[in-house]
């Protein structure tokens, strides 16, 4: 069984943690990941096919709140880790603030960055650090109709 403490990574470690992963392939991607659903769930496995180790970055509550509004999160951050730690799929989750994961990217430097596909190469905002250093991005096709945003919706209409 994973433990929280040790795969929840402080930001502070990152450079231990890229020197403990030097031999492996690192698979990064990130979001909110507020009620997680079955899109959530193949959207990481497709992820970590992608590679040895998958780490997630995990938007923390205030910067939910700037990007999906005040009512959101629903699930706040320390629980969105456990539950994300407790798939397959997850090795590592490490919250960041800022509106794009472009600093945590620069620090982290994922062999592959995985992102939905409703995303473009050039729509991107973290496409251009990861070509940088030589890093490969890939788009993901997401599951249609299955959103925190539908969920949320459905549970309202009721």
């Amino acid at each position: 069984m994973k433990l929280v403490t040790i795969m929840l990574i402080d930001r502070k470690s990152i450079p231990n943690l890229r020197e403990e992963l030097k031999n492996k392939k690192i698979v990064f991607t990130n979001g909110c990941f507020d009620i997680l659903h079955v899109g959530h769930v193949r959207y990481l496995t497709a992820s970590k096919n992608f590679g040895d180790v998958l780490i997630v970055g995990l938007n923390t509550d205030e910067s939910v709140k700037k990007l999906k509004g005040e009512s959101r999160p629903i699930n706040n951050q320390d629980d969105r880790a456990e539950v994300l730690l407790g798939l397959k799929a997850v090795d590592y989750v490490i919250f960041f603030g800022e509106n794009t994961a472009e600093n945590l990217i620069a620090e982290l430097k994922p062999n592959v960055y995985v992102k939905g596909g409703d995303y473009t190469l050039d729509t991107l905002p973290e496409a251009k650090i990861v070509q940088s250093y030589g890093g490969h991005v890939e788009l993901v096709n997401l599951v249609a109709g299955k959103s925190t945003t539908n969920i949320i919706e459905k549970i309202s209409a009721h």
